[in-house]
């Protein structure tokens, strides 16, 4: 099952985070928190993210999200090194509750190992868990 909530292009990890692969460069990959995610935060108020060049590891924290109820690490959903971050965010983290998937993206990954995400869940799978 795929909807607004859940789009069937993206790669979901189970703490609910997302990848979303280029189609025309395979080892690219843009990443960030789902609908259900920023719901379950409520007003996004900062954004604390990672610097072009860092490394990202597939299930470990490399950001924060602070909401006004709390603060929350923003967990990899796949390995590689940030190549860019939304610097849309620092002006306006916001757009991680009103555009999950569109404007409030957070980072851009070259991904070291691309078979990683035969680990993560299609759509329905992560539908299926978050009910």
């Amino acid at each position: 099952m795929s909807d607004e909530r859940n789009p069937s292009d993206l790669l979901y990890h189970p703490e609910h985070d997302w990848a979303r692969i280029d189609p025309v460069h395979p080892d690219l990959a843009t990443f960030g928190v789902t609908w259900f995610a920023q719901d379950a935060l409520g007003e996004i108020v900062f954004w604390d993210g990672p610097q072009v060049g860092a490394t990202v590891t597939k299930d470990e924290s490399y950001a924060e999200l602070e909401s006004v109820k709390a603060v929350s690490d923003v967990i990899a959903p796949l390995s590689g090194e940030v190549v860019e971050v939304n610097e849309a965010l620092a002006d306006d983290p916001s757009l991680v509750n009103s555009a999950p998937y569109g404007d409030g993206w957070l980072v851009k990954v070259r991904l070291s190992d691309p078979d990683e995400r035969g680990a993560l869940l299609d759509a329905a799978a992560y539908a299926e868990q978050t009910g």
